[in-house]
Order: structure tokens, then sequence, then C-alpha cells
């Protein structure tokens, strides 16, 4: 029987393997889904998506998967057009990971810049739940192996993983908007609250601003109560800066408090346009002169023409390439992308 000299075996396996890049997309916002696809070169792959007569959700995939980077594209968002909710769109995006899973996908991540129940991210009260931990718990549980957001409600959603959290900032793009609009004046930008003075520190730097602060308190859920202003923007165009807009009642009774302190044009800016119940009939009636967001969230029918809508697909597409090639993906912000 001869030996086998184990010293002089071979320390890996030879394969000829082309890695592969696949998108799908959900109900919550296919045209997101479409633009990244364009802008990465392929095109969505076929997915059957159903919703039985019981309200069950049903997924399948139909083609092989089997060892790709395989990316879902889904916020955990209401979509009217293809007639999902957020509860939909949520156990929507588990199945599809599940059967990705089960498919023999070499990695699944989820793409979902709008991470829904991201407010429930603590205990204000006894005796409730820390939902927005759920939802990344539900999300591991089905096997998801990275999630790409953008614009978390707070920096300790993050933590709430134990797989990597790509986190993704619209700050850029919508400071961009605002210097293109050449603005007239001084301009000042505008914090909710004292929660959101990083982020708008750094939109402030961006613009060449100056920056005021808003005293706010929630006594309770989505109620909000604006006292006053802590900064000058007297005869200033002002900028409020924030990372959601839900029913808009805070964001135009904020308006209203700059108004008062004596500001001369007045601007919002939010990465999120969640913009449920009231919020179009809010905006319809507030002083503002434009209102922007992105698109992570679909635009349902009926917004006033003062809400602008600012695309994310590019900088979506970018950190998908940097996943997939595992470059490093803060260096599209030059490592700036941490707003908390």
């Amino acid at each position: 029987m001869t030996a086998v000299d184990l010293t002089r075996a071979p320390t890996s396996l030879p394969l000829h393997y082309d890695k592969r890049l696949m998108l799908f997309s959900g109900r919550a916002n296919p045209g997101l889904a479409r633009a990244i696809g364009e802008r990465l070169g392929v095109g969505l792959g076929p997915v059957t998506l159903r919703t039985f007569s019981n309200d069950e959700v049903y997924c399948r995939f139909e083609e092989s998967i089997r060892g790709a980077d395989v990316f879902l594209v889904q916020p955990t968002c209401s979509n009217p057009e293809t007639g999902v909710n957020a509860n939909d769109a949520l156990m929507e995006l588990l199945v599809m990971v599940d059967a990705a899973i089960g498919a023999s996908a070499h990695r699944v991540i989820a793409v979902t810049p709008w991470y829904g129940y991201s407010r429930q991210d603590k205990k204000s009260a006894p005796r409730e739940p820390i939902s927005a931990r759920l939802v990344a718990r539900m999300l591991e549980s089905a096997g998801v192996d990275r999630v790409l957001t953008m614009d978390l409600h707070a920096g300790q959603l993050q933590g709430f993983f134990q797989v990597p959290v790509d986190h993704m900032t619209a700050l850029m793009m919508l400071s961009q908007h605002f210097r293109e609009l050449h603005l007239p004046g001084d301009v000042v930008v505008v914090a909710p609250d004292a929660g959101r003075v990083k982020l708008n520190k750094q939109f402030a730097d961006r613009m060449g601003a100056d920056l005021a602060i808003l005293d706010k308190e929630r006594p309770r859920q989505q109620v909000a109560e604006v006292g006053y202003v802590i900064g000058d923007v007297r005869g200033k165009t002002a900028i409020i800066v924030d990372d959601i807009i839900d029913t808009a009642g805070t964001l135009c009774a904020a308006a209203d408090a700059v108004l008062r302190a004596g500001a001369a044009r007045i601007y919002a800016a939010a990465t999120h346009g969640v913009f449920s119940g009231s919020a179009y009939t809010h905006l319809a009636r507030s002083p503002f002169e434009q209102v922007v967001v992105t698109d992570t969230i679909p635009l349902r029918p009926g917004a006033p023409d003062i809400v602008r809508v600012v695309s994310c697909a590019d900088l979506l597409t970018d950190s998908i390439r940097r996943i997939f090639t595992d470059d490093s993906v803060s260096a599209v912000f030059g490592g700036k992308n941490h707003t908390f």
C-alpha cells in the first residue's frame, strides 16, 4: 500500500465558478426595483407573488437561483397599486427569503430601504413590545444573510441584528437637491427635535447654512407638541429636515412655529414619505414651498403639488454592486453615513 504525503496535498480545490447576481422585487415598491435593475444592467428575476383569498401570501421563484447572490427589493410599506399593506409586505419578504434559502441561493440580501416598525424601537410605556427588534429576529430566523437599508429611525436598530446591516443615508442627495434650487438669502436648517441634531448639522454643513432646533415633546403616540425655536430663523429660508413624514401633523406644527419665529420661506426634506392618514390634507394647507422625499416608499396618488420625489435608485444600485463584489459600502459616503 502506497503512503500518501499529506504535506504535498493541495490546500484548496480549483473550481471554475461564475458568481451571479440576481435581483427580485416584492410588491411593495416594484418601481424602485425596476430602476435599480436598469442601472445594474440586469432584469428583474421572474417570481410569482400572490395573496390567496384567505389573505395568505405565496411566493415562487420561476427560475433557478442556486448559487446566486439574491437581492430582494422589498421595503416593508403599503402599496395601494399592488394591494399590499405594510404587514403583507413584511410577510412577503419573509417568504421570499425562505424560498431563496430553500432554493440554495448562495447569499440572500434583503434590500429594505424603508424598515417598517422602526419607530417601535424601545419601550415608552410598561408592557409594550419592541417591535423593531422583533422584525429583525424574524428576518434572521427566515435566513437572511445581510440587510441593506436607509436612514433608520434610530441607530440602535442596527444592534438588533446579528447579521451585517449596510446603512445608507439620503443626506447627500437631499442636500444636493436644495443646493441646485439656489435658494435666496440666508439659509437655516431646522432640526425637528434634539434627536435629529447630528443629521441636521451634517445637512447644514453641506448647505453652508446655519442650524436651529425645535423644542418638541411627544405626549402620546403619533402626537407631538412643538414649543419654540432655538436659534435665529428671522428673515431666513428654513429647511426642516427629518427622517420620516407620516401624518405630517408634527411637520406642519413645526412649520407654523418656524413661521411665527420670523422665517421668510419654509421647505421640508425627509427620506421616507409615509404620508398616511390626513397627511396630504395637512400639507396642502401648510406654508411649505416644497416638501422633498425619496422613493423608498411609493408615492400614493393625490399628493399636493408641493411634494417632490428624488430617486434613491443610484445610491442603492451602487451599494448592491459593492456588496456583490465585496467592496466597501461605507466608501460611498467617505465613511460619513452615521447620522445618529
